[in-house]
């Protein structure tokens, strides 16, 4: 049986963090249904207003909106805590920090990028989270929140390479398979913690991503250490999930040979599931977008692979042709949907049910 795990002044009861997963896939309902089982539910930031009227005139002002009301279903459960996924490569992203703050979010995870501000936008009643992919990135976070910012992370996620969506390597590293593995990473990451710990009298808490599937893989990476985990793609086929049944079977219908690389417009390699739409941006150059949205930082209308944020709320309202299914490499192993209650359980205790 899994062990709770103290962070700050809160505790996490189950030591699971549903990753945050956008647009709109993991929003209030998979976040509530993961809360009430005694783990973190987590809410993504990216885009979550894209089903609101004036999205498309007035994207920041819907996205608060609506990031806001999904904050307020989600605080409905009684057990577990709630976080926020907020990406540093956002536009606006102060913003985003800002709002989820006043919402009264338990925590505040972010990557994407390195939030070496984000303390910055804070009152200091929420958790802060860095998500890094190497001790390097660590190490630049955490000494950017000392001298900047009088403070040290409250608790940290590691991303490794089997994680879906945006990641924290270079192509050519996984092209070729010259990464550092989560086990490594995870040891370099509480070399750099200690002294931040000592410094502020605190415990910092680790959790590991990227490819855990099992109860046998979150004990193997406590046994190393880290104190808990973090699983996105696992969440994806179950009932409480926020996005279409067609996002759904494209997770569970996924073979290994089906999950690959892709560029983001982002600026970061990412994982996902290769349809049709991902065929053709292998194949054309950068297209020019008119209709821009502002949500990238590093995007450029003028020259970009693609509209990510069209490409994603395509894929989460169901279209299986057209939309960008992000995955994590467990999407090799998920054949069957089920539901979070039934998931946690297998998580915490290794049986079904």
């Amino acid at each position: 049986m899994l062990k709770p795990v103290k962070i700050k002044d809160k505790v996490l009861e189950v030591p699971i963090i549903q990753g945050g997963m956008g647009i709109g896939v993991s929003l209030s309902n998979l976040a509530l249904a993961v809360r009430k089982e005694g783990g973190m539910g987590v809410i993504s930031a990216a885009m979550p207003g894209f089903r609101e009227p004036d999205f498309e005139t007035q994207p920041i002002q819907a996205n608060i909106r609506a990031l806001q009301r999904e904050i307020q279903k989600a605080k409905m459960a009684e057990r577990g805590l709630l976080g926020v996924n907020i990406m540093v490569a956002s536009q606006n992203y102060g913003t985003y920090v800002k709002a989820a703050t006043e919402a009264g979010v338990d925590a505040i995870i972010s990557g994407a990028g390195l939030p070496l501000d984000l303390p910055k936008y804070s009152d200091g009643n929420v958790l802060l989270a860095p998500i890094v992919s190497s001790g390097k990135a660590c190490r630049l976070i955490c000494r950017r929140w000392d001298s900047h910012h009088n403070t040290a992370p409250d608790f940290v996620v590691i991303e490794g390479q089997k994680a879906g969506g945006h990641l924290g390597f270079k192509l050519k590293e996984l092209q070729e398979g010259t990464f550092q593995s989560l086990e490594e990473i995870l040891k370099d990451v509480q070399q750099e913690l200690e002294v931040f710990r000592q410094k502020y009298q605190k415990d910092i808490p680790v959790f590991v991503a990227g490819g855990i599937f099992t109860h046998e893989d979150i004990e193997h990476f406590i046994e190393l250490g880290a104190d808990g985990v973090q699983m996105a793609t696992r969440f994806i086929a179950t009932r409480e999930c926020d996005a279409h049944e067609n996002f759904k079977q494209m997770i569970i219908q996924a073979k290994k040979e089906d999950i690959v690389y892709v560029k983001s417009p982002a600026g970061f390699p990412g994982r996902a599931v290769r349809n049709a739409f991902v065929q053709k941006t292998e194949k054309q150059a950068n297209q020019r977008i008119t209709n821009c949205l502002g949500c990238m930082i590093p995007c450029h209308p003028g020259d970009t692979p693609y509209c990510i944020t069209r490409a994603l709320i395509r894929a989460v309202q169901g279209d299986q042709e057209n939309g960008l299914f992000f995955t994590g490499t467990s999407a090799e192993i998920i054949n069957e949907m089920t539901d979070v209650h039934t998931l946690m359980e297998s998580l915490k205790t290794g049986r079904k049910g």
